[in-house]
């Protein structure tokens, strides 16, 4: 059995992916013929002259084991006794190689281990779960998972898109933010290229689609998704059942694509695939079938055949030999001995590879210090993510529609029910209830956005692990994107109740009031923002929102006077959204007009005795100050806090993602 190569520690590698390659026009795939199981393949391609580097990927005896959250088990209705977790092996001594212009493909039943083995070889794991002695590229130790994600594209499974953006917008936003650094021109020359060889080009200005918004196919949408992976031209592919969920047609297209990458690039691809066709098997030369974690076949589909006959089966007619394999798994698994099986690679006449690509990493960095400072960095990539949000919020006509509907019909309903209201004792109590249901209104307005940030926060974390850009740049392009947006609907509220309730006939108190309403919507919108952070799905999500809105809106004052208020929830008088724009509203109502009269002695008039003026309504609300500066404050403190806030979860969720 190989042992690992013991090399010295290579110079440690970049996070980004910002390599540099171009790419050059791909050929047409060569249909395929006869899926006869004597051919699955032709003979093994010819060496093809490029200046494209070439890498082999070695793997010797990896093993993964996981080790389960602890549980509990009841012993009886009154004890629980803490159970031990046992760990679980995934993968056991793994070993294998991929050499350039080919396809390895990993096939075993489901829970086999398919999907850690690409995690780990492409470098998606924690440093912790990384083992340096297992993993090498060109006979070059790797030393920590993040080398691997320089040199190593990696393609999930599920497909990570936005919908409302096109296709050529997906690729264009990608290559903006992971090849800074070249200019705008070849950016788009290579994304067009990209195109060509992905077979997208009919479909460049169609969006991406989901299941509710109609778009490309699946098997297009499979081929957007390994384009944005491969937009800086990875010499290593690794991808992880990219025919999962499409017809056997668009699977076929999938791997011919692959097929052509590899042998016109001089790539190295290694896939996850579930029972490939007759005709899916003549475009892969290589197999490693897995049980258990353990590798019981490794080699070409001829080998395999040879090994079924050996221990006297017959591959059914209706069958070829990788699906009769996995009827017939465990008695391969038995007889698999690694010491008498020999990969047709190591036959092969091999490659000239390159050394280790230090010369790249020299490159790159060079790129990245034509984009000039870190601060100038940041900039760009807020630039071209308020470009990403602009078109999003552009194209999400369900969210633009909701809330200019909201606003006019929440504005003219509210200016309906408290039409002119009187400037009496009435008119007060009147205008105080206004206030807080207009406030209880615009903070609970901003839920429909909740799915938007969550499908968001998948492709957001995926983009931002693999570096494309940093989470506070996300956090202030959303800010800068939904500010005028938010305004505008702040706007559209605010002039008809204002003026068709009667509010204090002032310009300036009304561009006040305007203000603070957007700041109202401002809040609302990075108290969202946090707890979509926080929430696993909309359902949940929903539920804190609502829940969190309640109890700001009971401990704002308004229900229960501050020295009522229990003082073991006092805290939440002062952490409520509710109190602080419900105050400064009454104050920039009356403010003005403190020596103003509502209300006079029923049996005295003669002598103009006032019960209640403006002055009295403040100090019923304990407002004897003009505070309406500092609550502005005190809310925009608000926003800023909640974003904060989601920055920290992001980041932190970000580090720890491994798609």
């Amino acid at each position: 059995m190989a042992t690992c190569f013991k090399q010295q520690p290579q110079p440690s590698m970049n996070n980004g992916d910002d390599s540099v390659i171009l790419f050059s026009a791909s050929n047409s795939p060569e249909e395929s013929t006869s899926p006869a199981s004597s051919f699955y393949h032709s003979s093994p391609p010819p060496h093809h002259s490029s200046n494209n580097p070439t890498y082999k990927l070695t793997v010797q005896n990896l093993s993964h084991t996981f080790l389960p959250s602890k549980g509990f088990i009841t012993t009886s209705f009154f004890n629980l006794v803490q159970k031990k977790p046992t760990p679980v092996s995934i993968l056991k001594s793994v070993s294998f190689s991929a050499t350039s212009s080919e396809i390895l493909a990993i096939v075993g039943p489901s829970g086999t281990g398919k999907s850690t083995l690409l995690r780990i070889v492409s470098g998606r794991v924690k440093d912790n779960d990384f083992d340096p002695k297992c993993i090498s590229i060109n006979d070059h130790q790797i030393t920590s998972p993040a080398q691997l994600r320089k040199i190593c594209g990696f393609v999930a499974q599920e497909d990570n898109l936005l919908p409302l953006l096109t296709v050529k917008e997906t690729l264009m936003f990608t290559a903006k933010f992971r090849l800074k650094g070249i200019g705008a021109k070849e950016r788009e020359e290579r994304v067009e290229r990209l195109m060509q060889e992905l077979r997208l080009v009919h479909v460049a200005d169609s969006f991406v689609g989901d299941e509710e918004n109609r778009g490309i196919s699946g098997g297009e949408r499979k081929r957007v998704s390994i384009g944005v992976d491969m937009i800086h031209d990875p010499p290593i592919l690794l991808l992880d059942e990219p025919t999962s969920g499409l017809d056997s047609s668009s699977a076929l297209q999938v791997i011919e694509m692959l097929s052509t990458m590899a042998k016109s690039k001089q790539r190295t691809v290694v896939l996850s695939i579930h029972q490939p066709s007759y005709r899916i098997l003549y475009h892969i030369p290589s197999f490693l079938i897995l049980s258990h974690g353990s590798v019981v076949h490794n080699g070409s589909i001829e080998l395999l055949e040879e090994t079924i006959s050996k221990l006297g089966l017959q591959i059914p007619v209706q069958l070829n030999a990788i699906e009769f394999s996995m009827e017939i798994i465990e008695t391969l698994e038995d007889s698999y001995s690694r010491t008498d099986q020999i990969s047709e690679t190591e036959n092969k006449e091999p490659y000239s590879y390159s050394s280790w690509p230090e010369e790249e990493i020299v490159r790159d960095q060079q790129d990245s210090r034509k984009i000039g400072t870190y601060y100038f960095s940041n900039l760009y990539e807020i630039m071209f993510l308020c470009s990403r949000f602009w078109k999003i919020i552009y194209r999400t006509k369900q969210l633009f529609l909701a809330r200019t509907m909201q606003a006019l019909v929440g504005g003219f309903g509210l200016a309906s029910v408290y039409m002119k209201v009187r400037k009496d004792e009435e008119g007060v109590a009147e205008r105080l209830g206004l206030f807080a249901f207009s406030l209880s209104f615009l903070l609970s307005s901003t839920v429909e956005a909740l799915p938007i940030y969550l499908q968001e926060r998948s492709v957001l974390m995926k983009e931002a692990s693999r570096g494309a850009y940093r989470i506070s740049s996300y956090m202030i392009a959303n800010a800068f994107v939904f500010l005028p947006f938010l305004f505008a609907v702040a706007i559209l509220f605010s002039v008809p109740v204002y003026w068709l309730v009667g509010l204090n006939p002032s310009i300036a108190a009304f561009a006040f009031f305007t203000f603070v309403v957007w700041l109202i919507i401002l809040m609302a919108s990075s108290l969202v923002l946090f707890l979509s952070a926080v929430s696993p799905d909309f359902i949940s999500g929903n539920s804190l929102i609502c829940t969190v809105l309640g109890a700001f809106f009971l401990f704002s004052g308004y229900f229960i006077p501050k020295e009522s208020i229990p003082k073991y929830w006092l805290f939440m008088y002062y952490v409520s959204l509710y109190r602080y724009p419900l105050d400064t509203l009454l104050i920039n109502e009356y403010w003005s007009i403190r020596s103003e009269c509502f209300s006079w002695h029923p049996q005295d008039y003669s002598h103009s005795k006032c019960l209640l003026t403006g002055n009295d309504v403040l100090k019923s609300r304990g407002l004897d100050k003009d505070t309406r500066w500092t609550n502005v404050g005190i809310m925009f403190g608000f926003f800023v806090l909640y974003r904060v806030l989601c920055w920290i979860i992001l980041s932190r969720r970000a580090s720890k993602t491994t798609i």
